[in-house]
């Protein structure tokens, strides 16, 4: 799951007491930050299989810090921390951490067994990334429902501009068709990583300046 992901932030967003989205943004994909840049300093790992999903030629074989929910609930927690420290919102702090938490559910629906509870065996995954006419109908639409909610609930500043929102939206779905029909990798190298976490941060400097634009409904 790729902007799936992101669909707990966009509702947790729309709570009043709710971080600005561009953290929830952060906090949705916190552990596969953590992971890539873990992958670069050797410290979890990853490979390039060639058809061990339909959709997604990476093996995650190595990765018992951030996709166990073990690491999982230590990542949320330390957000819920940082949170809370600099903002005294524990609201606020939960919030957060319940939407970085909402990451190894999601992807236990996609992927294949490489999910653990406390980063060893059993490994887990329900594999949907090998059934394209489910998993993309899905992704796309709890992203859709989110997105909705989150402009029903946060409404547009007088005279604020709507280029936000459908840049966001577009910048979205274009790097998720591409995730998708790109022609996948046949080796692994750093460029991997780079450019996930370069989606990642293109993703929250969106999401930062559509909340901008962006109140609480009345």
């Amino acid at each position: 799951m790729f902007i799936g992901h992101y669909a707990p932030a966009l509702i947790a967003a729309a709570h009043p007491k709710a971080p600005r989205l561009g953290l929830l943004f952060i906090a949705a994909q916190l552990v596969d930050i953590a992971f890539f840049a873990f992958v670069i300093f050797g410290a979890e790992n990853m490979r390039i299989t060639p058809g061990i999903t339909a959709m997604n030629a990476m093996d995650l074989y190595h990765m018992p810090y951030t996709h166990s929910l073990g690491g999982g609930l230590i990542f949320a927690a330390a957000l819920a921390w940082a949170i809370y420290y600099f903002s005294r919102s524990a609201a606020a702090a939960l919030i957060a951490a319940g939407v970085a938490l909402s990451h190894w559910f999601a992807d236990l629906l996609v992927h294949a067994p490489d999910l653990t509870l406390l980063g060893s065996p059993p490994k887990l995954g329900l594999g949907l990334w090998n059934y394209p006419l489910i998993e993309m109908p899905l992704e796309l639409g709890i992203t859709g429902t989110a997105f909705g909610y989150y402009l029903t609930r946060r409404k547009a500043k007088k005279g604020a501009p709507s280029e936000p929102v459908y840049t966001l939206i577009g910048v979205m779905l274009a790097l998720q068709l591409y995730n998708w029909l790109a022609p996948q990798p046949e080796k692994f190298d750093l460029s991997l990583p780079l450019l996930a976490l370069a989606a990642f941060a293109i993703f929250t400097w969106l999401a930062y300046r559509l909340d901008r634009t962006r109140s609480p409904a009345n």
